[in-house]
């Protein structure tokens, strides 16, 4: 199962860069990739592990912008298509056999 975390925040005072920047360091932290600028994803381990990372995920969320979530199977993430660029070099380390060992 994959979560994606899709944001839009405000940077244009140096308070909201920080903001930025510390919901940024909490995704990371919580073991979320950038996929793409302000698009992140995370592989979890069935439902208790959704449920236990989107009330972290609401337990950090900043006041202002949007802040989307998603949660997709690993085979729907698998069928993504690229329409330009290829995939990073940790998209290509994760596959999705690699996953079902878990």
């Amino acid at each position: 199962m994959r979560l994606l975390v899709f944001f839009d925040l405000p940077m244009v005072t140096p308070k909201e860069k920080k903001i930025y920047q510390q919901f940024r360091k909490f995704l990371l932290g919580d073991g979320y990739d950038m996929v793409q600028f302000s698009v992140y994803c995370r592989i979890c381990n069935g439902e208790d592990a959704v449920d236990k990372h989107l009330r972290r995920l609401n337990a950090n969320l900043p006041s202002k912008g949007s802040v989307r979530f998603l949660q997709i199977t690993d085979r729907q993430y698998a069928n993504m298509k690229f329409l330009v660029g290829k995939p990073t070099i940790k998209e290509k380390v994760v596959s999705n056999d690699q996953i079902t060992l878990f």
